[in-house]
């Protein structure tokens, strides 16, 4: 073999691998620039007393002491309200985008994209459907909707103030929630009933599948997993994630008496209405924190086992 054959074949792998980190080069850098240089400034920010003023001071694990032992609010409003909005509005959310996946599935092709579409409107337009038409909606004058609607059937005799009453907010929260939960989740779950080989189902009732429940159980879900599995990580990583709805229905944060105070708001009060970015940053960790512990659940439940 000639010194020019062995050279090519020596320098061949390095220029692929040189032309492959080139290629990467884009996403290396914004994704060094975006997301790990903030998370390792966080995490250092996590353990330090910090005002956006001044220089941080470390402090070690005060912060973390302080969210277990100190922050009363945290652990007698905020944690339940999280755990309760989020069991509440998750499963039920992650249900309710199965069902009207599997209901627009069961109609005729030429007005399925329509149907589609108004169901999935209402989550990219939240933030503008829930200041123009839900605030009014549940106002408490008299020319809210709700109220105006039940002084007319004589149910009330006087406006109620719905958002700023704690019995009501976190129900309002929750339907709200609901009403906008329709996403990429339900999307997902849609995408995935399409992709079941309809030979499937042909085959299922010569083995004595006689219903639609019994093809949802025995082909439709065991043939979608994968697209389970990220609509229930994205249903249950948004409740946890969510708190501008509380804030934006009443007004204010902290949210009336604490009844609509989610952990998000928690985060937002501390970080940018009291400046005490240190601690707001360990309580982000925290949330991540139960993020992906709820990631595992899901992927414990929904992911595909080695045997399969």
């Amino acid at each position: 073999m000639t010194k020019t054959k062995r050279d090519k074949i020596i320098r061949g792998p390095k220029s692929d691998n040189l032309m492959a980190y080139l290629f990467l080069a884009p996403y290396l850098i914004l994704f060094t620039v975006f997301i790990f240089v903030p998370v390792v400034l966080a995490a250092f920010l996590a353990f330090t007393d910090f005002n956006s003023l001044e220089m941080p001071r470390f402090v070690g694990f005060d912060n973390f002491i302080q969210m277990v032992s100190g922050d009363i609010i945290l652990m007698r409003y905020v944690i339940p309200n999280t755990i309760r909005f989020a069991l509440v509005v998750g499963p039920l959310g992650y249900a309710l985008q199965f069902l009207m996946a599997w209901l627009v599935m069961r109609i005729p092709r030429r007005v399925r994209g329509f149907y589609t579409m108004a169901i999935y409107t209402p989550s990219i337009a939240g933030g503008v459907m829930m200041s123009v038409v839900w605030v009014v909606a549940f106002s408490g004058d008299r020319y809210g909707y709700l109220n105006n609607f039940l002084i007319w059937l004589g149910a009330i005799t006087g406006p109620l103030d719905w958002t700023q009453h704690e019995t009501y907010l976190m129900v309002i929260m929750m339907f709200v929630t609901l009403w906008t939960s329709m996403g990429v989740g339900f999307l997902s779950l849609q995408a995935g009933m399409l992709s079941v080989d309809p030979q499937l189902y042909e085959a299922s009732e010569i083995d004595g599948v006689t219903n639609g429940f019994q093809e949802i159980w025995y082909i439709t879900i065991p043939a979608m997993k994968p697209q389970m599995l990220f609509s229930a990580v994205m249903a249950m990583v948004g409740t946890l994630n969510a708190g501008g709805i509380g804030v934006t229905l009443s007004g204010m944060n902290p949210t009336p008496r604490y009844a609509g105070q989610l952990i998000q708001n928690h985060i937002d009060d501390f970080g940018f209405i009291r400046m005490e970015l240190g601690y707001a940053t360990a309580l982000s960790f925290a949330l991540l924190a139960a993020m992906l512990l709820v990631n595992r659940v899901v992927f414990k439940l929904l992911g595909q086992k080695e045997d399969e």
